[in-house]
């Protein structure tokens, strides 16, 4: 089992690792890891919480940041090597990024994302 610490660099360097318009473009979100996703999914590896930038109008000012939520425990019962580990925490954190953009889950099958 990877260690908490090194799960964070894996997500970090997941982060780092996007693209930079990507990078450039992220406003207002927190990225946060937390042991166990809530109770009744069990077998989520992370959730995007916030207004999307594509439904951001001239009012939005103000609010709390966006938050994305990284599932340690989860994603490590997928994960039987480091290699593998460190694959599904960047589709993760890419994914909720992706949500953040305003880009869907049904999206992200259409374009084999998911």
């Amino acid at each position: 089992m990877t260690s908490e610490r090194r799960f964070d660099e894996l997500v970090s360097e997941a982060l780092d690792g996007l693209p930079d318009w990507v990078l450039e473009r992220m406003e207002n979100v927190d990225v946060t890891v937390e042991e166990d996703p809530p109770p009744s999914q069990p077998n989520l590896l992370g959730l995007y919480q916030g207004i999307p930038l594509t439904k951001r109008g001239a009012g939005y000012a103000g609010v709390m940041p966006d938050r994305i939520t990284i599932y340690r425990r989860p994603i490590q019962a997928r994960a039987r090597s480091e290699r593998t580990l460190k694959d599904v925490v960047a589709h993760t954190v890419a994914h909720e990024v992706a949500h953040h953009f305003g880009i869907s889950d049904d999206r992200l099958r259409e374009i084999g994302r998911y």
